[in-house]
């Protein structure tokens, strides 16, 4: 009775029926496929990504020269020059950060004492060859001229977890 069975099995071809069957119903379907550079899906507010400078609101620079930043990076990504000024306070005069050594790691952000240096959920940047991933501070802070909004919205939305 067995071997019946199975000959039927063979003769019919149920095996590839089934199979048939449930590509139809996979096939049939709707994708969960995200079409990328129209539709993007959320980004986390404690995403990190491109580095960026920030100015307080009245235009001048927010980093003091402190370099906690540069002394607690990992991969040495961070160069600080920095100048005193006649009333005493510093000012940085070289502001460097080489993307292809950070890590990404979030320390200098954490460190810095004036919320100065961001990484910005900005995850959306290329470098053709090594220099173009080799940031300035005028670079910098033109990153964080024009994404100030977005810098906002995340430091407002992680203001609850630090």
């Amino acid at each position: 009775m067995i071997s019946f069975k199975k000959f039927i099995k063979t003769f019919f071809l149920t095996e590839l029926l089934k199979g048939l069957a449930l590509t139809w119903k996979v096939m049939l379907r709707p994708k969960p496929t995200i079409f990328y550079p129209e539709e993007k899906t959320p980004i986390s507010p404690r995403f990190r990504a491109l580095h960026a400078l920030r100015r307080y609101p009245n235009g001048e620079e927010r980093c003091i020269g402190c370099k906690l930043c540069e002394a607690i990076c990992p991969a040495v990504a961070i160069t600080i020059d920095i100048h005193e000024r006649d009333d005493g306070t510093r000012r940085t005069t070289r502001y460097d950060i080489d993307l292809t050594k950070c890590i990404f790691c979030g320390f200098c952000e954490e460190a810095c004492p004036v919320d100065a240096i961001v990484e910005t959920p900005i995850h959306e940047y290329h470098g053709e060859k090594r220099g173009d991933l080799f940031y300035t501070k005028e670079m910098l802070l033109a990153i964080g001229d024009k994404y100030e909004g977005i810098i906002a919205k995340a430091k407002e939305a992680d203001h609850k977890y630090r």
